[in-house]
């Protein structure tokens, strides 16, 4: 049985080494391959990207469930204009 099958699917905080750092990522958890786990991410920006990162077991710290984000975009209203008399 694989380690973190129960969290596919499902949206995830892993921490892992990485070198002599501890690194973040937040995404959805798509595979447990039984030595890595792979982890999707969706970035924003101009244009929408995937970024898949693979982690070995042996450099997992832990992975935890994760919040689900808003899907709708949050709007912040403008400041109204100053008029000089």
């Amino acid at each position: 049985m694989n380690r973190y099958s129960s969290f596919l699917g499902k949206r995830v905080e892993a921490q892992y080494r990485l070198a002599d750092i501890h690194q973040k990522s937040v995404g959805e958890l798509i595979a447990d391959t039984g030595q890595a786990v792979i982890i999707q991410e969706h970035l924003q920006g101009e244009r929408k990207k995937t970024m898949r990162i693979e982690i070995p077991y042996e450099y997992v710290i832990r992975i935890v469930e994760a919040p689900q984000i808003a899907q709708t975009p949050v709007v912040i209203p403008a400041a109204p204009r100053k008029t000089r008399r």
